[in-house]
């Protein structure tokens, strides 16, 4: 059978493709690809790739190229329609017959699109005419540019019952498609005429995942009630599953590897004019399962950004406790917790760009919130009471569908409620005058720890001479850190350099900047070492440079080693390998010291 070109579109983005690969083939990420072993041929180096953002995969290697209906009609041996109608299924999507009456929903459903660009383009251009002073004067006093206005399509909707009705009626359009559109409201008295659902309001208008205006927002000018008002449910525009300002936000927020989720349509219109051209928002109601899962194919950790009030906290915690079901490794939601008072326009106007900066580098996985949710203001003193956490806690915990995820929220529950107990906390703090304590009381304040000096030395070379990279962006990308805070900054640099980035140093730190990283990098470079080594700044020689690279490396790459034959030693796996290893790295131990 054939399938209309629009729910072959609907269905190619309702499937994450990197998910749907992801359950044959083990991906890693990689900047804005994933890559792993081909499943189309056999290979022991990964040449084959997914492209989220494009919609297809393809194999360096056997040239195994197709989007998420050619994978899986190769990997299951299914025919076109097989594979499209087990895809709708699992994306729970109805899949249309090819008859008459389809064919003519479908023609329909693009009259409604042609309905909705053209009130689009009416509301802009009464937003510039006398009827939409007032308006734009709104807009101007909330500091949007001229720039910003058009970018988003900003409009006005005249104070009449007849205004829309009779501009797009004179354009050809019919009062059942308006009213099929949501820009007609039909009242149930027969004998009233249908009239505009938007009056004397400034007009957002909701595009799709492709840019194509499916329904509008509108805010009332002076008073009034409600103070904003949303297309109803149409044949284009279902609530719950649209995001307003993705089509905007979609390429800048897989580029830098950050969404933020902000509450209201001018926060996501302020952000991006402030320079943060990632950010969405849900259409006045809570974050639905549908929305979180299309954040997810955009990047695996949106941050949250509500308002910095009593409803901002409610709606915050509403999705920490949503996304429990939906958890699985790799993905999640963080918060980023604003000022007291605060919503993301207003923070920018009164502080500016850094102090958002501030904001979204602070924010907190999920863990901390569901802890501070359920801790903040109770006292753990006494057994009871952290029993009582304990118990909330584990309600949360049991509430994650998957069993991997689930296993490490209970385990890091249990053990930061262990440190919290009173008796944890003399012994590890102020009890330090006893015996047993003597010695860590006399030790520095600074522990020297060469691991991590060394993984530091890595990330310092690589933000002061990106342009090492290429030459050494396996070994980066094969190291693993320990330190959170460090590793993010290996994953965004990862990220920004794969390909022909074009970075400078001072791109890259500006870059680093705009995806909440700068607190990041400036506790990075605070670092005394680091301040010390002249063979890493940033007019440090080449050779200088790949000489330190060098050598930390094999610094990182020894402790690996060694903490593998460790491990051996202790579970009694004595074996030759075992053997020519750590003969390997007293060898290599060796010939450092010579070289000293």
């Amino acid at each position: 059978m054939a399938f209309t070109p629009q729910f072959l579109d609907e269905l190619r983005t309702r499937v994450g493709l990197a998910d749907l690969v992801g359950k044959r083939v083990k991906l890693t990420r990689k900047g804005r690809e994933h890559s792993g072993l081909c499943p189309f041929h056999k290979e022991k180096t990964p040449s084959f790739t997914v492209n989220e953002e494009k919609g297809f995969y393809h194999c360096f290697g056997c040239g195994a190229h197709g989007s998420a209906i050619d994978f899986v009609m190769n990997t299951d041996s299914l025919s076109f329609p097989e594979a499209v109608r087990r895809l709708a299924s699992d994306a729970g999507l109805a899949v249309p017959e090819d008859t008459p009456e389809e064919r003519e929903r479908s023609r329909q459903r693009q009259t409604l699109y042609d309905v909705m660009d053209q009130a689009a383009a009416f509301y802009e251009k009464t937003l510039r005419m006398p009827d939409g002073k007032a308006a734009l004067a709104y807009l101007k006093d909330r500091g949007l540019s001229d720039q910003t206005i058009t970018r988003f399509r900003l409009g006005f909707a005249p104070d009449g019952r007849n205004v829309i009705k009779g501009a797009l009626v004179r354009d050809g359009a019919t009062e059942e498609q308006l009213i099929a559109a949501g820009l007609l409201i039909n009242p149930e008295d027969p004998s009233r005429q249908p009239y505009d659902r938007f009056r004397g309001r400034v007009m957002f208008p909701i595009a799709d995942r492709r840019g194509r205006i499916i329904a509008f927002g509108g805010r009332i000018l002076g008073d009034g009630e409600p103070k904003y008002l949303n297309s109803p449910e149409t044949p284009l525009f279902h609530k719950g599953q649209v995001l307003f300002g993705w089509d905007q936000a979609k390429d800048k927020a897989r580029q830098t590897g950050t969404v933020i989720v902000t509450e209201g349509y001018m926060d996501v219109i302020a952000l991006s004019q402030g320079g943060f051209e990632n950010a969405v928002a849900p259409l006045g109601t809570a974050l639905t399962e549908e929305q979180i899962g299309e954040l997810w194919k955009l990047v695996p950790e949106p941050v949250l950004c509500f308002d910095g009030d009593a409803a901002g906290g409610r709606a915050s915690a509403r999705a920490a406790e949503r996304v429990l079901a939906l958890l699985k490794p790799g993905f999640s939601l963080r918060f980023a917790e604003l000022p007291a008072g605060e919503d993301p326009d207003s923070l920018l106007s009164a502080h500016g760009a850094e102090a958002m900066t501030r904001v979204l580098a602070g924010a907190s996985p999920l863990s901390e919130v569901l802890w501070a949710m359920e801790s903040r203001g109770r006292s753990l003193s006494i057994p009871e009471a952290r029993a009582a956490l304990q118990k909330r806690l584990d309600d949360h915990v049991r509430r994650i569908g998957d069993p991997t995820v689930r296993a490490h929220f209970s385990k890091s529950f249990r053990d930061r409620l262990w440190k919290s107990s009173p008796g944890r906390s003399r012994q590890s703090g102020i009890d330090r005058g006893s015996p047993a304590h003597i010695g860590a009381q006399a030790a520095p304040a600074t522990k020297v720890d060469p691991l991590r000096d060394a993984q530091r030395t890595l990330v310092g070379i690589i933000i002061n001479h990106p342009d090492i990279f290429h030459d050494v962006e396996e070994q980066f990308g094969s190291v693993g850190f320990e330190d959170p805070s460090l590793d993010r900054l290996r994953q965004a640099l990862i990220e920004m350099l794969s390909g022909d980035s074009g970075f400078d140093s001072q791109a890259l730190l500006a870059e680093l900047g705009r995806r909440g990283l700068a607190e990041s990098v400036e506790a990075l470079f605070q670092d005394a070492l680091l301040r010390s080594n002249r063979q890493i700044r940033p007019e440090a020689v080449n050779d200088d440079v790949q000489a330190t690279w060098d050598q930390s490396y094999a610094q990182i790459q020894r402790a690996a080693v060694q903490a593998e034959v460790e491990r051996q030693v202790d579970t009694d796996d004595y074996s030759e390998e075992s053997l020519q290893r750590i003969m390997a790295i007293k060898r290599a131990e060796l010939e450092q010291a010579d070289e000293d």
